[in-house]
């Protein structure tokens, strides 16, 4: 019985040993050896957010290299549209005042101020919209204040 708790000892001794053959050469690195760690460590940081935000503005540049030459051919069409409507809903108002020789000139009023209001409450729920979305890359602002609760956290282990 005593036989068998000596080997465990001598064991336990031994692996005790080479942990702190492990342990005390790992400790035989040099300052300038972990500070350039640390630094090494930080660029990559540094480089993997920066990469994250370029690649996230490029996608969105992307859309819109795509979506902007529809969009001008849509608006060109669009207004072509708009203008010969209007001409056509100031001719209508025109015809209802057959007899006023201010006929044409009311039917313009009218329709401006029917375009003033339309108008105004588009550019409205457009001004809404846009302030809800934000122009800000939001998945690099997320990634970053997760890096820095980590960072946080890690200071506040370390002290």
């Amino acid at each position: 019985m005593d036989h068998l708790r000596l080997r465990v000892r001598a064991r336990s001794w031994l692996g005790n040993l080479e942990i702190a053959k492990i342990m005390n050469s790992e400790h035989t690195r040099s300052l300038a050896e972990i500070l350039t760690e640390a630094k090494n460590e930080l660029k990559e940081f540094v480089e993997t957010r920066a990469e994250l935000l370029r690649r996230e503005m490029e996608e969105r540049i992307a859309k819109i290299k795509i979506v902007a030459p529809l969009a001008i051919v849509g608006a060109l069409f669009l207004s072509t549209s708009f203008l010969l409507l209007s001409v056509a809903l100031v001719a209508l108002f025109a015809a209802v005042f057959t007899g006023n020789d201010y006929r044409w000139f009311f039917g313009f009023i009218i329709v401006g101020f029917l375009w003033s209001v339309i108008g105004g409450t588009a550019a409205l729920m457009a001004k809404k919209r846009l302030s809800k979305r934000s122009i800000i890359p939001q998945k690099t602002i997320e990634v970053l204040a997760a890096d820095k609760a980590w960072l946080q956290n890690e200071a506040r282990s370390i002290l």
